[in-house]
């Protein structure tokens, strides 16, 4: 697939995360999601595609963001966002609290040859409650919040087990001696894989858990057609073990804390 830096901006602009439970306020220039209380963040720009100057676009979406009653509005300037807005945001008091990078990998060819990590990994698609459980869980410890509430888990649970047989995707729980060690999840939308919440438990680090997760999403998504893999990875964690394993780095994706009050 030609992976050129218009492509994978593309690709990116199409990427709009949406949690089921979320409540989502669309207009014709941008998208906001409030994430449910167990998320760590409250309040997010998941796009922006503004059709006049963006100083007047940024205004009214703040305007609209400040009717949540909530502290800040986390704001990811994307590869396809306009020329100025990253002054715009900085001239309301946003600050950059996180510098993602978009990653993009090839797939026409297979999946990217992987080492096989240092310990016996037992890989499991998180397709029960149970399994579900210990992604939630993952989760918290690799980014913060709170275990969602356990009707939540069983309807991911459910979501994943229709999903994963039907080629659209879910979530891949690494476990070391029946511990959960780590996982990754995948979406597949028109032949772009796209790689979400890769964690590690910290006493697992350095063994080569993430690759072994990476290595299942990367072959499930070659299996269902995809012909790209797409990341916004952290470029002090996951970055380097990506950037090692064949992903190239195509610009930073910056997210912004707006102050809203």
């Amino acid at each position: 697939m030609d992976l050129s830096p218009a492509t994978v901006a593309a690709a990116s602009a199409a990427w709009v995360w949406r949690p089921s439970d979320a409540e989502v306020v669309a207009s014709d220039e941008y998208t906001l999601v409030r994430l449910p209380d167990y998320f760590d963040f409250d309040l997010s720009v998941v796009s922006f595609t503004p059709r006049r100057a963006v100083g007047p676009a940024v205004d009214a979406l703040v305007e609209r963001a400040r009717t949540f009653g909530v502290p800040t509005l986390d704001w990811q300037v994307l590869l396809s966002h306009p020329v100025g807005l990253t002054e715009e945001l900085a001239a309301r008091g946003g600050r950059v609290k996180l510098v993602p990078e978009a990653l993009a990998a090839d797939l026409d060819q297979g999946p990217l040859p992987l080492r096989p990590p240092a310990v016996e990994v037992s890989l499991r698609w998180a397709t029960s409650r149970a399994t579900a459980r210990d992604v939630a869980a993952l989760m918290v410890t690799g980014f913060g919040g709170e275990l969602p509430p356990e009707e939540r888990i069983e309807a991911i649970a459910a979501r994943e087990a229709a999903g994963v047989p039907a080629g659209a995707g879910g979530t891949v729980v690494a476990y070391v001696d029946g511990e959960p060690a780590g996982s990754g999840g995948l979406e597949i939308v028109d032949g772009v894989a796209r790689l979400t919440g890769g964690v590690v438990a910290p006493r697992w680090r350095g063994q080569g858990i993430y690759r072994a997760v990476l290595h299942a999403r990367l072959t499930y998504a070659v299996t269902h057609g995809a012909r790209m893999a797409l990341v916004k990875a952290n470029p002090e964690t996951s970055g380097p073990i990506l950037r090692r394993a064949g992903f190239t780095s195509f610009g930073a994706e910056p997210v912004y804390a707006v102050p809203l009050r």
